[in-house]
């Protein structure tokens, strides 16, 4: 089945209106609200682990208070009756356990070690609930989806081991811990990482009970795309090769991360909708969901990258600057990546006006967490 056109392009951010009046509509909580200084932040510093728990983020403080404004300021809101902070953790128990499960210690135990390492270290499990609560909206069982949640887990834990790599971003710190090279060497993470993404299509392969063969083939076949030329590689070449370039406009930036974050966020939520057993055109307007919050996580993380510290971000801040990549806030400026951020959360939510309300409550949930949240 081809994507469906991008339901917004980036050189449209231009004719988002400056007036606040227009905007106070979609008031967003910390970091698209607050009007925080743009500030470069040392590379090296260290967070503690123990600052960073893999649930703890969930909802914030503020978001907790500002609640009722929030779910006022929202296309849709998620049922009164549901609560996205159970749900969280109970989501994330059941994929840190399967997780756990997958990939036992074993002979030879160094890969196994490191493998284990980058996809146990915490993490909020993002992609797996977003499969899960696909797969259930269109009625599918949680169990059905479990085995691709965890493999777009793998996949999205061995792009992190990858990127951190010397020869790509050269990060020391991820997830408030050291990377997986700087503890099993740059050799080892490699592999490591390799070896994910090859169990993850075994795993899902094998462990996919109950669907037809036909579905799980699509299902392989989509998150193949979805990570290879046409995908994630693609955004992390194009990436690479625009570190420096003054000429990235809009559009290029668009595409870097359409394929860079958006697509497997994207791929996350077609496997668990046709799993679920979604028809043709619930799952292209699942896909417009997915590409909008992928997006939306992206302009985000640009954000947080250059508000936020190390310590709160559990990562190095600010390398995007040291790397002299494009950002949306290098390109449009902050107040413009927060207008965009909110158009994109909005777009997305309104691609859900369909389906069962209460089925459709984790989806809106998690889309203002990915716009909402601190790290």
């Amino acid at each position: 089945m081809s994507l469906v056109s991008p339901f917004v392009t980036c050189s449209q951010v231009n004719n988002l209106q400056s007036s606040r009046s227009r905007l106070t509509q979609f008031v967003l909580p910390h970091p698209l609200k607050n009007k925080l200084p743009i500030s470069h932040f040392p590379p090296n510093s260290i967070t503690n682990p123990s600052v960073f728990s893999s649930i703890s983020a969930i909802l914030t403080k503020e978001q907790q208070e500002e609640g009722k404004t929030t779910q006022k300021s929202q296309t849709f809101s998620p049922s009164p009756t549901f609560n996205f902070k159970s749900y969280m953790l109970e989501k994330a128990s059941s994929v840190n356990k399967a997780l756990e499960e997958a990939v036992l210690l074993q002979e030879p135990f160094k890969i196994h070690e490191s493998m284990r390492y980058s996809l146990l270290a915490g993490g909020k499990r993002v992609r797996p609930m977003l499969c899960i609560a696909a797969c259930e909206l269109v009625g599918g069982q949680e169990s059905t989806a479990m085995p691709a949640a965890c493999a777009v887990e793998m996949i999205h834990t061995m792009s992190l081991m990858h990127d951190d790599l010397p020869f790509m971003d050269n990060d020391d710190l991820r997830r408030g811990k050291p990377t997986n090279h700087k503890v099993f060497g740059e050799d080892v993470a490699v592999l490591a990482g390799d070896a994910l993404l090859a169990y993850a299509f075994e795993h899902m392969a094998i462990g996919t009970k109950g669907v037809p063969s036909e579905r799980i083939v699509r299902v392989i076949g989509e998150l193949a795309k979805c990570i290879g030329s046409e995908g994630l590689v693609a955004g992390q070449v194009v990436d690479i090769c625009s570190e420096g370039n003054s000429d990235v406009g809009l559009d290029h930036l668009e595409f870097i991360h359409i394929h860079k974050t958006a697509a497997l966020l994207e791929g996350s939520v077609v496997l668990g909708a046709i799993l679920g057993g979604a028809n043709d055109q619930e799952v292209a307007k699942l896909r417009k969901f997915a590409r909008c919050i992928g997006l939306l996580f992206q302009v985000v993380d640009d954000i947080l990258d250059v508000t936020k510290s190390s310590q709160e971000l559990g990562k190095t801040a600010g390398k995007d600057l040291l790397a002299d990549k494009t950002t949306y806030p290098k390109l449009i400026g902050i107040d413009k990546s927060r207008e965009f951020a909110e158009k994109l959360n909005r777009e997305a939510q309104e691609q859900l006006a369909g389906f069962d309300p209460e089925k459709a409550a984790p989806l809106i949930a998690l889309a203002n967490y990915i716009a909402y949240r601190d790290n």
